[in-house]
């Protein structure tokens, strides 16, 4: 069986970050969906994913919300 990814979405929660994530499953052999939009969530704990969230942040922050 493969997962493979379809969405993620990186929530603020209580001063922290929960990553929550969508994936289908897939048969290997046939190429078959064995099951979609399967959902998922973790708290984010590991440094160097927090450091990329923050990225994606501070990437939205200066092009996306500044007035032109």
């Amino acid at each position: 069986m493969i997962k493979q990814l379809s969405s993620f979405l990186a929530i603020g929660v209580s001063g922290g970050d929960r990553l929550s994530y969508t994936y289908d499953e897939i048969d290997e052999n046939t190429g078959d969906l064995i099951s979609a939009n399967k959902k998922e969530s973790f708290f984010v704990v590991n440094a160097e994913l927090k450091s990329h969230i923050e990225a994606i942040r501070d990437f939205i922050r200066q092009n996306k919300l500044t007035e032109e």
